[in-house]
């Protein structure tokens, strides 16, 4: 008996090695600070203007977020990685919601399992679109949540139909459920991702797929990038006027196509941005076709204080009278290597339907314009 207590731990040390090496880390950001805008909605659905707003608000820079990575050594060179990560609500500790209406999930952003090598890296399950990061990658703004290409690209799913209820958005995607995403390596500064989502929908096999792919380029101070997306049957929810949801079924149909062409050049601590969007509802080009076009300035003053402001257009090319345009400027000044306190103003002049938002989870009063400013700070863990 005692021998066997002995070996014991002997063993569990040759069979980890045998195994390869791997670890798990926990981490997490909370981004919280204080909204004040001119003019609110209340929610993404209403287009009454319920007067100005003052708030404690989460996520001035990105939501507030926890989550946990891991990945084991399985050796050549080869290594299995894993992803869980979702929002909260910092103000309210509430989650974030998920792909299905009113529903919340607890890893709302990513629940990925792949496995990475020479050739590059492969991920299955929900996953953070491609999309995302190459439009972020992009902008002077970063794709923040105050005033961005990001705000500007939830103002073209807006004027799209998107009433908020789900993650599901009727333009491109945020994130993917069933989702296989290859990353290749780079090579040169070029490199590329390709993503296939499955619809799973019975009888209908292009019912519910999505397929994109993101070329980018980044070297010499210089960031390229283009982005086509294709979807079938994407977004089924709307709402009656009662506010009931509707579930439209999925019959392969081409219905989401979002093209995007984006640039920033950065020199001496200037960094200056550039793209093109056009989103298309295929199906029914009458109802959705949406133009989007964005320029940015940003100045890295020292590596600790850094300004940047944007200029988001979009344009309703089947009416229009439908015009948006949205100004952001802010600074962020990083008090430790963990702590970054951050000032936004940003001001949006919405026409016709349109209802772009200046700061993501306030929502603009559909053909107004509004102005808001936001202070807060940012830990991550």
């Amino acid at each position: 008996m005692k021998w066997k207590l002995i070996c014991a731990p002997a063993l569990l040390v040759l069979t980890s090695a045998a195994h390869g090496q791997s670890s798990v880390t926990l981490y997490g950001v909370l981004d919280s600070g204080f909204l004040y805008q001119n003019a609110n909605a209340g929610n993404f659905r209403s287009k009454v203007n319920l007067g100005h707003v003052y708030e404690f608000k989460d996520g001035g820079v990105y939501s507030s977020s926890w989550g946990m990575t891991g990945v084991e050594d399985i050796g050549g060179g080869y290594k299995v990685n894993f992803k869980l990560q979702g929002t909260f609500n910092s103000a309210t500790g509430g989650l974030r919601v998920a792909d299905t209406p009113t529903a919340t999930a607890i890893f709302n952003q990513q629940t990925s399992v792949g496995v990475s090598g020479p050739f590059g890296r492969v991920d299955i399950g929900r996953q953070i679109v491609p999309t995302i990061y190459a439009m972020a990658d992009t902008d002077a703004r970063n794709a923040q949540y105050f005033g961005s290409i990001l705000t500007a690209y939830l103002g073209m799913n807006q004027a799209a139909g998107w009433t908020a209820l789900s993650s599901d958005i009727p333009l491109g995607a945020l994130y993917e459920d069933n989702a296989i995403v290859y990353h290749s390596p780079q090579l040169y500064g070029a490199s590329f991702a390709l993503e296939y989502s499955l619809g799973g929908v019975p009888g209908h096999f292009q019912g519910g797929t999505r397929e994109s792919i993101a070329l980018k380029y980044s070297n010499y101070g210089l960031n390229l990038a283009a982005v086509y997306y294709s979807g079938h049957d994407t977004s089924p929810y709307t709402t009656t006027s009662t506010g009931a949801v509707v579930t439209t079924p999925a019959t392969g149909q081409s219905n989401n196509r979002f093209l995007y062409l984006g640039a920033m050049y950065t020199f001496d601590g200037v960094s200056v941005s550039t793209s093109y969007s056009i989103g298309r509802n295929p199906a029914n080009s009458g109802r959705t076709n949406i133009e989007m076009i964005s320029v940015g300035l940003r100045y890295q003053f020292n590596p600790f204080l850094r300004v940047s402001s944007g200029f988001y257009y979009l344009k309703d090319r089947n009416v229009s009278a439908n015009l948006s345009n949205e100004f952001a400027i802010g600074a962020e000044y990083s008090l430790s290597k963990s702590t970054l306190a951050y000032a936004n103003v940003g001001y949006v002049d919405n026409k016709g339907a349109m209802s772009q938002t200046i700061e993501y989870g306030a929502p603009v009063p559909e053909g107004r314009s509004a102005v808001a400013a936001m202070i807060g700070i940012r830990h991550s863990f």
